[in-house]
């Protein structure tokens, strides 16, 4: 009977071992990451995507600690225009130094710079997000797993594109743009998936 016990206890030992990430560095796969937004305005809404440049994530005790990405400026693209000129219009100005400035700031960042974990795989992620060349503070709800060598990281963030000098058709900056307005804030849907260094 122990020695059953003693399988029993080695075999679920090693179950959880198998489903328990290692302390350590992961690498952001930006194959397997995605990213998409979604812009408001009075009449509607876009919908698109944007890649992810790079990126990692540092664990300890089977917890996320820390992490940054970089996100690809140059590739957004718009997913809810059917009509290819207007699609390519939408995403030329949303390149231009109306919005993204794209050809100047290549890149945006995001470095965490405090994780608290919640219930479960909830957690209140708190870090530095750069668009244009400046730096805010922004703070948000993820759920995060560290499964199997991989750690996922899923959240929605809601963005205020004025505190990064993006004021286009913005009603707390412009009068009289009635039907025009475009809303302050955009979501940015985080999908990243994260592999470990060997």
């Amino acid at each position: 009977m122990k020695i059953y016990k003693f399988i029993l206890t080695v075999v679920i030992a090693g179950v959880a071992m198998a489903f328990t990430g290692k302390d350590g560095d992961y690498k952001v796969d930006a194959e397997k990451s995605k990213l998409t937004w979604v812009g408001k305005k009075v009449t509607g809404e876009h919908t698109g995507t944007i890649n992810v440049a790079e990126g990692s994530f540092t664990t300890k005790s089977n917890k996320v600690t820390g992490g940054s990405f970089a996100i690809d400026m140059t590739s957004i693209k718009d997913t809810d225009i059917t009509n290819p000129s207007g699609q390519e219009r939408l995403v030329n100005h949303l390149k231009s130094d109306d919005f993204f400035s794209s050809e100047k700031y290549p890149q945006a960042t995001f470095v965490i710079t405090k994780i608290t974990s919640g219930e479960k795989d909830q957690y209140t992620v708190k870090g530095n997000l750069t668009i244009k060349g400046i730096t805010n503070e922004i703070e948000f709800p993820a759920t995060i797993q560290l499964v199997n060598g991989q750690v996922t990281a899923k959240a929605k963030i809601l963005i205020d594109r004025t505190k990064f000098d993006i004021k286009f058709r913005s009603g707390n900056f412009f009068e009289n743009l009635g039907d025009k307005v475009i809303d302050d804030n955009f979501e940015l849907n985080v999908e990243l998936v994260g592999t470990q260094n060997v």
